[in-house]
């Protein structure tokens, strides 16, 4: 009896010990001022706008969280304004996200989230609304105290969105914004980081930072793909990067030409730049599906190059042919000759096939497709196009280096969309 009572309060004990660490663990979790690295700290002394200029994976989105609850807690600002590329980017990242701004409260200051108002309340009368980067004119009416700002470099219509934030921060002793974003080379993001010491404080990390709270299979994916690329510079180091000297294409003309509607396309391509060899220090595959409108705009759809064996990028190009219902599959035979078409025949023998013998010089078949982009004949998705976006802007004739494998895919696939049209099919309706 005396055995078995010595048990169960051996038991209560320990259930209330790990009651109490547990408890204590929760505590730690809602810390900042614990649990933040110094770059995600509030920046001391007076200033107006904190930009958080860093890669993927830095905690970007958990800094913008904790700095408006750390505002709201301490009674600071009570109207702020959340603004992402899209409501839905706000709702899925700002507010509702692992890192958002539900995740980072504790049970008992939670706000509540009413998604049909697009609004957060908290129980000391604090309110953030949802802004979305592509519907700028809401701004107008509506005023703030402090602002978060996600992924500026994303906005297609910076200049504008922050122009009405801008009108709109008019409540309070001295409003604020921080802006959490990786950065891209926008001429508005250029001009406010030239007023850094002037109101404005840039903090710039890396995504290697966050290491401890980071999957060690995505660190060791990014690092073996993007490590001492220009797009590792971009994404991960989180570096603005200029178009190279020479480019033919630049970072403001694609930032112009992005969007995420693609109307009626009238064809589609795929088009291929094969790699001749296959081993580690082999070039890449280009593979890139391209469409044109019956208005003859064309659409850059997918890049799916890579470093793959002929068969393995023979049946990723077959199979974006048929997902796309592609009118036709091109590909460069200069150094492969009927063995491409071999290759490609092998995993689909009734497939639209053309092989392409390039008879001028690379700069000069890419100069036509480059024209066409400062013309607005050539509009880029919104996802998905990062690494060929890089190639485009950092290639120059000048260095005399050899053209990327995605930028040849995609000369072959917009010469033939635009340039060796010769009829125009019914048109038909995609969703991105």
């Amino acid at each position: 009896m005396k055995e078995s009572r010595n048990l169960l309060i051996k038991k209560i004990k320990e259930r209330i010990n790990q009651e109490l660490n547990d408890r204590a663990g929760l505590e730690k979790k809602y810390r900042w001022e614990i649990n933040a690295r110094p770059s995600q700290r509030l920046p001391q002394g007076e200033w107006h706008t904190w930009f958080v200029l860093a890669g993927r994976g830095f905690g970007k989105t958990r800094t913008g969280a904790e700095t408006i609850r750390q505002w709201v807690h301490q009674g600071q600002y009570r109207r702020i304004a959340l603004v992402a590329n899209t409501e839905s980017d706000a709702r899925d990242v700002m507010v509702e996200g692992e890192s958002g701004l539900l995740a980072v409260h504790p049970d008992r200051e939670r706000p509540l989230f009413e998604p049909s108002k697009r609004q957060l309340r908290w129980k000391n009368g604090a309110v953030a609304t949802i802004y979305s980067a592509e519907n700028h004119e809401k701004l107008r009416g509506p005023q703030f105290d402090c602002a978060w700002v996600d992924e500026l470099a994303k906005f297609r219509m910076a200049e504008k969105i922050w122009e009405q934030l801008h009108f709109s921060l008019r409540l309070g002793v001295y409003p604020k914004t921080i802006v959490t974003t990786t950065p891209r080379p926008l001429p508005l993001l250029r001009k406010l980081l030239a007023e850094e010491h002037q109101g404005v404080v840039v903090t710039r990390g890396n995504t290697f930072e966050n290491v401890n709270n980071l999957s060690p299979a995505f660190i060791a994916s990014v690092k073996g793909k993007y490590e001492g690329t220009r797009v590792g510079l971009q994404e991960l180091y989180g570096e603005i990067l200029d178009a190279r000297e020479g480019a033919l294409w630049t970072y403001e003309i694609l930032d112009r030409q992005r969007t995420s509607e693609v109307p009626r396309l009238a064809r589609i391509i795929v088009a291929i730049d094969p790699a001749v060899t296959h081993h580690e220090k082999s070039d890449e595959t280009g593979i890139i599906v391209a469409g044109l409108s019956d208005k003859s705009i064309a659409y850059v759809l997918e890049d799916l190059s890579g470093k793959y064996s002929p068969a393995a990028w023979a049946r990723i190009a077959v199979e974006a042919y048929h997902r796309w219902k592609a009118d036709r599959l091109v590909a460069e035979v200069n150094k492969g000759g009927d063995l491409v078409e071999k290759v490609i025949r092998s995993v689909d023998a009734s497939i639209s096939y053309k092989g392409l013998h390039a008879s001028r010089g690379k700069m000069t078949r890419a100069e036509p497709v480059a024209a066409l982009y400062e013309q607005g004949k050539v509009f880029h998705v919104q996802k998905g196009l990062e690494i060929l976006e890089t190639q485009l802007c950092s290639y120059s004739a000048m260095t005399g280096q050899k053209s990327p494998d995605r930028l040849d895919a995609l000369v072959w696939a917009l010469t033939e969309l635009v340039f060796n049209q010769k009829t125009i099919l019914q048109p038909r309706i995609w969703k991105i």
